[in-house]
């Protein structure tokens, strides 16, 4: 016997057997309706409309997983930085603080990282003597 107080739950089985009954019926559709005959067209990569041509791998700089990195760790910064804006007047002062030590952090590792020349990835410069910058 069912207690008075448990929801009735015929309506989420009801909606449960009638979505495995539309899957099934979906798949056997596809299976009767669908093609039988392997076509090389079917092998072949297709994306946005167009046709691969050549060799899908290839070598990429490593400027660029470098920029992806800085893309991440800043872009998490913004998102901090937002969700301090929106609760400044709860954080108050010692919340104004904490943001002001860490963006100087960020300055810190950004100033780092322009020494270091992690943001440079174009050709490397020479000296007036000729020879490259020693990193």
């Amino acid at each position: 016997m069912v207690p008075p107080s448990a929801p009735a739950l015929w309506p989420l089985g009801i909606y449960f057997l009638l979505v495995l009954l539309l899957v099934a019926g979906l798949m056997l559709a596809s299976h009767f309706l669908g093609d039988r005959r392997p076509a090389r067209r079917l092998e072949e990569p297709f994306e946005s409309g167009v046709v691969g041509l050549g060799f899908g791998h290839f070598r990429v700089s490593i400027g660029f997983y470098l920029v992806a990195m800085f893309f991440v760790i800043f872009d998490l910064e913004a998102v901090f930085l937002f969700a301090w804006a929106i609760a400044l007047r709860e954080a108050g002062w010692q919340g104004f603080a904490e943001a002001l030590v860490f963006i100087a952090i960020l300055a810190a590792v950004l100033i780092y990282l322009w020494r270091d020349g992690g943001l440079d990835w174009g050709p490397t410069r020479r000296k007036r003597g000729g020879a490259p910058d020693a990193l």
